[in-house]
Order: structure tokens, then C-alpha cells, then sequence
């Protein structure tokens, strides 16, 4: 599957679950890290948890799995990586606190859906 496919899928499994202030940044040429960091808020642990539980059951249905998910216990910022793709889950105050987006303003922010 590509980066590509992987975000459609995760994008809409975020939205079916009432995830806010998705965006989508092409890391593409600037780290090895991933080709593409999607960034969401839940309005609270709950949330947080239910967008995550809901980006993985669509995944697994398409026959992915996730490298690593972190953070899933406490609900304020939690992180699924899938190799080329790599979703930070957060709460707004904790999405503000650590402003990924200012870290990688070189890369182009392309999409943001609120």
C-alpha cells in the first residue's frame, strides 16, 4: 500500500469519529522518519482513544498494522507509526504545547481539514 493510500484511509477514519484540525505534512526528502506525519486533536482522552481505535480497525481491515503505537494508556497525545506514515493523536493543549507544525514549517503543509 503507499503513503498515499495510507493517508486517505487514516484521514477518513479520523473524520468518521469526529477528529479536529487534521493536517497532513509532506516530510517527503526532509527526514527519514516518515513521507508524511498526519497531526489531529480529540477533545479528550476518550477521544483520543476512540480516533485512534477507529484509524486502527480501518488500517487492519486494509491489511495494514502499525509499527509502534505509543501513549494509547493516557489519551493526550498518542502516536501510531505505519513506516512511511506517522500519526500524532493529540489534545489541543498538548498539540499547542509541542507545535510539530512550527518544527516542520519547512515542509509543505498539504491539507488541513478542520
Amino acid at each position: 500500500m503507499t503513503a498515499e493510500e495510507k493517508v486517505d484511509i487514516i484521514v477518513r477514519a479520523a473524520e468518521e469519529v469526529k477528529a479536529e484540525d487534521i493536517s497532513q505534512i509532506d516530510l517527503r526528502g526532509k527526514t527519514i522518519l516518515a513521507d508524511y506525519f498526519l497531526l489531529m486533536n480529540g477533545r479528550s482522552n476518550i477521544q483520543v482513544r476512540a480516533i485512534v481505535d477507529k484509524i486502527i480497525e480501518l488500517m487492519e481491515e486494509a491489511g495494514e498494522r502499525e509499527v509502534r503505537l505509543e501513549g494509547y494508556v493516557r489519551g493526550e497525545w498518542v502516536l501510531l507509526d505505519y513506516g512511511d506514515v506517522v500519526v500524532h493523536v493529540m489534545q489541543p493543549e498538548v498539540r499547542e504545547f509541542y507545535g510539530l507544525e512550527e518544527f516542520w514549517r519547512s515542509a509543505p503543509l498539504l491539507d488541513k481539514r478542520g
